[in-house]
Formats: C-alpha cells, structure tokens, sequence
C-alpha cells in the first residue's frame, strides 16, 4: 500500500481540536503521523496540499443507494461514487430496497456486493418491520448480529406504537439506535408540499408540519419509556426542532439530523411545479428553517445528512403531484452549505465540518471514524474553498439526475476523497490508487 505525505494543508479536524497548517503521513491505511513540516521520508508519495482544507472523510448517516432491486435509480457503484465525490469516506444505506433488508440473509448479500462494488465505506440499516409493512417485527436481533448499524423503516413512520416500543426494546439490547421517519400517516395522507400560505395558493394538498410534531413527540416518550436510542430523521419543524431539544434537558436518549435542503430551501420554490424540488417531510417556511439553524447552533441537531434519495430521470419527469420523493445529495451537501453560510460569514467553516464528521460519527457511537487521531482510519477529503463551479445535474455521477440545486453557482468543493489510504475520487473521477 502506498505510503502517502500530505503537506502544508489546512486541518480542520474538529475531533481533536486541530485548525492549523499541518502536514499528515498515511501509511499502511492509518494516519502515521501529524504535525508541522514532517520530513519526507524516501517511501513517502508526496501531495501538495496548499491553498485547501485537509477534513476527516465526511460520514452521512442517512441515504438509498437503490440496491438491491432498484438499480435504474442507483446502485453500489453509482452510489460510492457520488458519495466519494461529494467527500463522503462512510454512509449508512438505508432498508427500503427491493427485497426490503428485513432478514439476516438480505444483509450477508448486501455486504458482499458493498466489498465487491464500493468505494467508500457503506453501513446498513435492518428495517424495523417486515416489508416495511409496519405490521410486525423484522429479524432484529439476527441482522444485528449480521452487522447491521441501525434499523429503521424510513419512508414510512412505524404507525403502531407498540412496535416501536418493542423495536427500541430489542435496538437497545445490541446499542444500536432506531431511525424514525416522522410524519403522522393519517394527518399527511396524500399531500405533496408544506401545508400553509403557498400550498393553498398552489391548489396542492399540504402534509402539516404538526404531523412531524406529533409523531417526534411519540418517539421520544416511547423513548424515555424504553431507555432506547431513536434518531430523529430529517428534522424539518420548528416543533420537532423544541421538542428535541427539551427531551435531550430531561436525559433522553435522542439524536437528530437535518438535511442541506431543509436548511437551504423553501417551500415557495416549489410555484415552478418542479419535481425536483419534491421531498418529504417537505420544503418548509424561514421560521422552520431558523429554528433547524437555532438547533444545530445548540446541538440539539447532531448532524448534517444527505438523505440521497436519487430517481431515474422519468421517473421524475412528470407532473408534480405524480412525482416521487427525493433527489441525489451527495455531491452538492458540503458545497451548498458552505456556499450558503461560510461564505457568507454565517457560519465558520469548522462547524460545518463538525457537522459532517464528528456529529454524526458521535451521534451514532462510531469511535473510529469523524477524525483524523494518529493511528486511527486515513478517511480524509481535501477541499479548495476557493473553487467556483456551477451545478449540472450531467455531470454527477449519480444515477439520479434530479437535483433541486441544478444551474446554482458554487464556491467550494471536495477535489480528493481517500479511503483507507488509498485515493478513491481526484480530478473528477473515481480512482482506487
């Protein structure tokens, strides 16, 4: 394996309180050494890293990557590779595959394709019941014990209470969390958008923010309750945002994410009818995004995650209320926020990276990954700050193509994506050096 020495970059490793010009050597898969002007040694291959950020490898704790079963979305590769070229070294898959992952055996498969087609890390996540039905468990325990890394029906809110008590029952017993997607079934129904001012004005059915509310509101008294750990999925209320934070005062073991998009984009986008634009929860109005930015300030909000949800291009194409959910997010997550609020002076870009690193690696208990500790994962990113580009959906390499940033001018991108030591995304293109 190569031996690699990384010089003169800026290091923002918010893990270990590193923001300085240092160098860092990778040998063998691991971080050798950090420090100020590390003498080359002769097996070293040197990288010039001036005028860019040197980040721990970014890790996102929610997206689909379509495997099994719906491949013409996303697949393995397809998805690696987005993920690589938007930074992220770790993602967590989520079960809402054809076949769902429900069973231990579904699992064992998905692991062997991800050694086979992934360039970056993938975990996955066991559905919490069978088919995503939500009318009985699946096999916890077993996919547990498989190597699953959480377990959630996301895309659907487990709608009987009384599994997802048993549910948190059972995840607590492997400490592992359980992922809610959180909308009341019946207070959503078949609405598209936001429900408010613009829905009514739009003539489209609304799904309430006060559908998130209530259901956030079960999850955390089923949590204190069971003593179990839920994670609040894309958290897009100023409700859900309140009543997080008051649960995390009283001790409950709760944590929660919130996506670029529902930091980045309002439901008023949406008078062009464009489906990219097309999400649930749904694109909010600015009091609901200040509060996800009052939460993430505090730490109610851990963590920063893409919810990539990429859709083959007809699937798309087509009227708005007939449109899927979702769109690609890996390649635009660092480069939208930091366009958004670094540049702008709202936010430094050490909280951001925090949030993309050791939020969600904590969030989650992941001890070895969101930094860059001498002896630990050589997962990093280099980023120039500095370089202008302009988003075109063509050019991802994500299967999906639907983006709701498509045409929006960017400062700041991930040039380099190493795993493990090695260089898996330079230059625009994937690599495995």
């Amino acid at each position: 394996m190569a031996q690699w020495l990384i010089q003169n970059g800026h290091l923002i490793d918010p893990a270990n309180g590193l923001d300085d010009v240092l160098d860092i050597r990778i040998v063998d898969g691991n971080v050798a050494a950090v420090g100020k002007s590390l003498t080359a040694e002769a097996s070293d291959e040197i990288v010039n890293a001036s005028g860019l950020i040197v980040s721990p490898g970014f890790i996102d704790i929610h997206c689909h990557l379509r495997e099994p079963g719906q491949e013409a979305k996303e697949d393995l590769v397809t998805g690696t590779a987005s993920a690589a070229a938007g930074g992220f070294t770790t993602i967590l898959t989520m079960a809402n595959t054809r076949p769902v992952i429900d069973q231990a055996i579904i699992v064992a498969g998905m692991k062997y394709k991800i050694q086979t087609d992934a360039v970056v890390r993938v975990e996955i996540t066991g559905a919490v019941t069978k088919g995503l039905e939500g009318k009985e468990l699946a096999e916890i325990g077993d996919m547990a014990q498989a190597g699953v890394r959480a377990f959630s029906d996301d895309g659907f809110y487990v709608n009987d209470g009384r599994l997802m008590r048993a549910a948190l029952e059972y995840a607590s017993m492997f400490n592992l969390p359980v992922i809610s997607h959180s909308e009341d079934c019946c207070l959503v129904a078949d609405g598209v958008m936001h429900e408010g001012c613009v829905s009514a004005k739009l003539g489209l059915k609304g799904r309430p923010a006060e559908a998130e509310n209530i259901a956030v509101s079960r999850e955390l008294m089923l949590a204190e309750m069971t003593g179990g750990h839920v994670h609040i999925a894309h958290v897009s209320s100023k409700g859900a945002v309140d009543l997080i934070r008051a649960a995390k005062a009283k001790g409950i073991k709760v944590t929660a994410e919130v996506t670029p998009h529902h930091l980045c984009l309002v439901d008023k986008t949406i008078e062009s009818f464009d489906s990219a634009f097309k999400v649930n929860p749904p694109l909010r109005t600015n009091e609901h995004i200040v509060a996800l930015l009052e939460g993430l300030n505090d730490g109610t909000l851990d963590a920063i995650a893409t919810d990539h949800a990429p859709h083959a291009y007809e699937e798309k194409d087509c009227e708005f209320n007939d449109a899927p959910c979702g769109f690609a997010g890996f390649e635009t997550a660092f480069s939208v926020l930091h366009s958004r609020f670094v540049k702008t002076g709202e936010w430094s870009v050490q909280k951001l990276i925090q949030k993309m690193t050791a939020g969600p690696a904590a969030a989650f208990d992941w001890q070895d990954r969101g930094h860059l500790s001498v002896g630990g994962l050589a997962d990093l990113v280099l980023i120039d700050p500095n370089k202008a580009w302009v988003v075109d959906p063509q050019k991802l390499l994500t299967r999906g193509k639907s983006c709701p940033f498509a045409g929006m001018e960017m400062t700041g991108q991930v040039v380099r994506t190493m795993v493990n030591g090695k260089w898996v995304y330079q230059d625009g293109k994937i690599t495995r050096k």
